[in-house]
């Protein structure tokens, strides 16, 4: 595990955009419609806490940790605020998503990688044609973390919870282990909770 550690540092340093060859795959009806869905759902973005308290405390906390690459006080909070909510919403750990938009964008908006996947998650752009359209803005915070969470819960569904295997498929290298590692290993050392502040409990999280 020292190892997962020592790679996210080395990337967290001078990050480039690693966004992999994932490829555009048929989806069945049933599959494309629920992403679809979930997708065009406009609820707006909020934390999702059993109360206000740990919201507050987790918001401080994440809020500080991410100060550096995003100053704005406002703007910092907002996109915490969007992460949270839309990787809940897609049932997965918000601590995990923010591992992964530091190794995909290092939190760079308008990011672009070399195969065109766009934003801070880096989505490619065939999954508007797929389950969204033309009129959606990658570059958009809202629509990047909603089209992000909702195409790697769709992955988590089809590896049957191995978030392992998901990360692959998410960054188009399946099979191989330096990127599931990348997100793994800036998922303990960056964001994950070292303790139990302000009612918080420690995230807990698969290994390889």
């Amino acid at each position: 595990m020292r190892r997962l550690v020592i790679v996210s540092m080395l990337f967290s340093a001078a990050l480039p955009v690693l966004a992999g060859a994932q490829k555009e795959e048929a989806l069945s009806l049933s599959v494309a419609t629920a992403m679809q869905r979930s997708i065009n759902d406009s609820v707006a973005p909020r934390l999702v806490f059993a109360n206000p308290a740990e919201g507050d405390a987790w918001l401080r906390e994440m809020s500080s940790r991410l100060k550096k690459k995003i100053p704005d006080d406002f703007m910092r909070e907002k996109l915490l605020t969007a992460i949270h909510y839309e990787a809940t919403r897609a049932g997965l750990d918000p601590q995990m998503v923010l591992g992964l938009i530091q190794v995909e964008s290092g939190f760079r908006k308008y990011a672009i990688s070399s195969v065109g996947a766009r934003g801070l998650m880096q989505v490619m752009p065939f999954w508007q044609r797929s389950i969204g359209s033309s009129e959606h803005n990658l570059f958009d915070m809202y629509t990047n973390l909603r089209f992000g969470c909702t195409i790697l819960r769709h992955y988590v569904d089809i590896e049957k919870g191995d978030l392992y295997r998901a990360l692959g498929r998410y960054n188009g290298s399946l099979g191989q282990p330096e990127y599931p590692n990348m997100v793994l290993g800036a998922w303990k050392s960056q964001w994950s909770w070292q303790g139990g502040g302000g009612g918080l409990q420690a995230v807990a999280y698969p290994s390889r």
